[in-house]
């Protein structure tokens, strides 16, 4: 058996997150991938068992990842606009610095592993993502009991108070707007849409 090269596996997971953004899941195999990192086809199997072992432990790493930095300085009991403000900040700067991640994980959440990954969610608590939606809920309900907002099903709030944000990150990633017309997101036009947001679910 062959030893574990950190750097090799490290390049792996990049390439591997390259390839199915750029082909989808349906155009990722161990074969294209061991072409992209130049490696023979069968060392991806020294770190994992096979293409799906790769995917759901790239999909737990990275989430994890990201949990860690969106829940930053982000305290359940601050304020409406300060709570949320930290959000859009995390989120954004997480977007910027690394622009492959998001369209990495809207494959999968658009994919047959997106019900896999919800199942493991619910019966792990320990789970990606767990303790940030605990905060946003406690978040949430604290805003509410303040009545700064009003009480709204989860699902409103997330498309009102993220979908905003995700669709600029989106249009800056590919570089053009929904018209087709070169764009580029701005703090200008960052904070200009997150006043609008705020506005929206305040009372």
């Amino acid at each position: 058996m062959r030893n574990r090269d950190l750097n090799k596996e490290n390049i792996i997971k990049q390439k591997a997150i390259e390839i199915i953004v750029k082909d989808g899941l349906n155009g990722f195999t161990i074969n294209k991938l061991a072409k992209a990192c130049n490696i023979s086809v069968g060392t991806p199997y020294v770190y994992y068992k096979d293409k799906d072992d790769l995917i759901t432990k790239l999909v737990i790493e990275e989430g994890n990842k990201m949990e860690s930095q969106i829940n930053e300085g982000f305290d359940p009991d601050s304020s409406f606009e300060e709570g949320l403000r930290v959000q859009w900040t995390n989120r954004y700067r997480y977007a910027i610095k690394n622009p492959m991640i998001l369209p990495f994980l809207e494959q999968i959440n658009n994919s047959h592993y997106s019900q896999q990954f919800a199942e493991m969610f619910n019966e792990k608590p320990g789970m990606f993502m767990s303790e940030f939606k605990n905060n946003l809920l406690s978040f949430i309900a604290n805003t509410v009991k303040r009545r700064e907002i009003d009480e709204i099903p989860f699902e409103v709030y997330w498309s009102i108070a993220f979908a905003p944000l995700y669709t600029l990150l989106r249009f800056h990633q590919q570089g053009k707007s929904i018209s087709g017309l070169p764009f580029v997101l701005t703090d200008e036009l960052l904070w200009t849409t997150f006043d609008k947001v705020c506005k929206a679910l305040k009372k």
